[in-house]
């Protein structure tokens, strides 16, 4: 398994389906802002940021599978994962355990350098109340789905990096 996902990361399709797969749950989101008119709170808002993160880990992995820029979209991948599986925890925990001492902010705080929430308010800038259940799906809250969805591009990452040093098997005639 590891010689194949050290296979799949140095061609293109493996980085463009992770990108695709980050961008259509991006989609969802916002259908689910601007079609359903649920309103993301501050913590939606950094979910979508590393949802970002992943696509364009996807995006750089496929810029040039083949080099060492390959190692710098895994990076990104496993951070952006690692920071998503942590902030929805925390969403999660927000929701299941609600009190007035534990809040999220009132809006997304991005560094001055990348104001994203100047740039598209559309898709950064909250509305909405991190303990305020909007929507649910087989018992699960968004957060909750947020929270196994990032796990699994965490895990994959993972395995990935793991696999880099097992180079794909050299056939030779008889297909040893």
């Amino acid at each position: 398994m590891l010689r194949f996902l050290n296979q799949c990361s140095r061609g293109r399709g493996a980085w463009l389906l992770l990108a695709l797969t980050a961008f259509a749950l991006e989609m969802v989101a916002l259908w689910f802002q601007h079609v359903m008119l649920l309103k993301p709170c501050v913590l939606c808002i950094y979910e979508r940021s590393a949802l970002f993160g992943v696509m364009g880990a996807g995006i750089v992995g496929a810029i040039a599978p083949q080099s060492p820029l390959r190692y710098a979209g895994i990076l990104i991948w496993i951070y952006s994962a690692w920071r998503g599986v942590q902030l929805a925890w925390e969403h999660t925990m927000i929701q299941l355990h609600p009190s007035p001492f534990q809040t999220c902010d009132f809006a997304a705080r991005f560094p001055s350098w990348l104001p994203l929430d100047k740039w598209l308010p559309q898709v950064f800038v909250a509305s909405g109340d991190c303990a305020e259940r909007q929507w649910s799906f087989l018992t699960l809250e968004m957060p909750q789905w947020l929270v196994g969805i990032f796990v699994v591009f965490l895990v994959i990452g993972l395995l990935v990096l793991i696999a880099q040093p097992f180079k794909p098997k050299k056939r030779d005639l008889f297909g040893r």
